[in-house]
């Protein structure tokens, strides 16, 4: 980490400098989003130029005070290089001026230690020198014993960016044991700065697998070394009596490869191993927008081609068309059988709440025209999303059930609970009630866009 500008041997740490009362101002600060950019580089050529790629965290500010912001530098400017290769990082920091007018000084080095910990390299030769130091750091991590090749070359998910020669450079490694936490702990960086929310993995449980997504060495090429596209986090658990589930934590792709389908790659070898190993099913831990309409892409393209599924699906739009849906009570007889869902979740590994959203789409795909269908298909969308948001018993005097997803049983757990607000007037219930009516609606409306943009892009696009 290089400072520039300083005023004194050791300006970062120190917070203890005062200035006359007489000049005393209030420093407001900056902000970290405004004065920090951060660049992932994968040779010292792109450390400073004008052409590396830039990224964008999810949010900088709650590394840096309460308020996100940081004090006691005049025209401050932080630029910080990422290694693509090692996932070292080197900040450069150049400032007109130390203030100290009312906030102290922020430790800048121990903030930034906060977010990069040991990755942060703090003399920029010795930055530079792990380019070819730690070239073959990817090449080294997937060759310890018990690391497990996996097949990518045929998991082309239809991405309309994805150019299919790039699918036999692809190679797919499973890491277990040590390995995990060696490769994990360079990587807990990116996860902090480009995963929103999350939190670092225990690398200390053996249950723990990740999956790394390389693009293979030219071969024949000197010094050619494998080149990391991304991750995924799995966790491992045990299912009473005598099964296992999967449990994806965390999915990045590295920014520069992002919109490849390089996710939907890691995503499809994700459901080839839960196959192939038989386990229970194979979850997703909160997963964002962007990563759900992949997965559901993903299941519905499987689920056009699984067999078993053809006649009950063909037997709820046939339904669909013949009956006047006017009533919450019929939404149920348009739910696929108990036997399809247990039937799906055998074969595809596919979890019941994830099959009931693709099962919308199913219908969606069904019902052709859409258009002459709409008032009822969105009638029996609308029902399932408000028994999910307000509850199964939500017409009950104060009470609600609300389902609760566990890693134990999703389709028995849940929530009871008594409202408080028994002595509300009539006038504050039918304004909370018109305001989860409108919560309702904008929520419907965001389901029903996911559910077109998905039906178009698996109905274009080669299963």
């Amino acid at each position: 980490m290089g400072t520039k500008h300083q005023s004194s041997a050791d300006p970062i740490s120190d917070s203890k400098k005062k200035r006359h009362l007489g000049a005393f101002k209030i420093d407001t600060g900056v902000e970290a989003n405004e004065c920090i950019k951060i660049y992932l580089v994968s040779s010292k050529e792109e450390v400073g130029s004008p052409d590396s790629f830039c990224i964008k965290p999810v949010d900088l500010n709650h590394f840096f005070e309460e308020d996100g912001k940081i004090y006691g530098y005049q025209n401050l400017k932080i630029t910080i290089w990422v290694s693509s290769i090692s996932f070292h990082a080197y900040a450069d920091i150049i400032f007109k001026s130390i203030l100290n007018e009312g906030k102290g000084i922020t430790d800048l080095k121990s903030s930034l230690q906060n977010i990069f910990a040991e990755n942060l390299v703090e003399n920029k030769d010795e930055f530079l020198n792990t380019f070819s130091s730690d070239r073959q750091y990817i090449k080294s991590i997937i060759s310890t014993p018990g690391a497990l090749q996996l097949t990518a070359a045929n998991e082309h998910t239809g991405d309309s960016d994805f150019n299919s020669k790039d699918a036999s450079n692809l190679e797919v490694f499973r890491i277990v044991g040590e390995p995990v936490g060696y490769l994990y702990s360079r990587l807990v960086p990116l996860v902090l700065l480009l995963i929103d929310g999350s939190n670092p993995i225990d690398i200390i449980d053996p249950r723990w697998e990740i999956y790394m997504l390389v693009q293979r060495a030219i071969v024949h090429v000197e010094d050619s070394h494998p080149i990391f596209l991304g991750f995924a986090a799995v966790y491992r658990f045990h299912r009473y009596p005598d099964s296992m589930r999967l449990r994806l934590g965390q999915i990045l792709v590295l920014p520069p490869y992002q919109r490849r389908g390089y996710g939907g790659i890691l995503l499809k070898v994700l459901n080839n191993i839960a196959i192939s190993e038989d386990v229970y099913d194979l979850t997703v831990e909160e997963p964002e927008d962007s990563l759900q309409h992949v997965r559901t892409t993903i299941d519905v393209q499987r689920l056009l081609v699984f067999t078993p599924i053809q006649d009950a699906v063909s037997s709820a739009v046939s339904r669909l068309k013949q009956e006047n849906f006017s009533k919450k009570s019929q939404a149920c007889h348009f739910a696929p059988p108990s036997s399809v869902v247990e039937n799906v979740r055998k074969s595809l590994k596919i979890n019941r709440r994830q099959f009931l959203q693709c099962w919308e789409v199913l219908l969606y795909l069904g019902l052709d025209p859409i258009d002459k269908y709409m008032e009822t298909y969105h009638a029996i969308v609308s029902a399932r999303v408000k028994a999910d948001v307000i509850g199964k018993d939500s017409e009950g005097i104060g009470k609600q059930v609300i389902d609760v997803q566990t890693e134990y049983d999703e389709t028995s757990s849940f929530v009871m609970f008594k409202s408080l607000n028994g002595n509300a007037t009539k006038s504050e219930m039918a304004e909370k009630q018109s305001n989860i009516e409108e919560q309702l609606r904008q929520l419907v409306d965001e389901r029903m866009k996911e559910i077109k943009l998905i039906a178009e892009k698996v109905s274009g696009e080669p299963i």
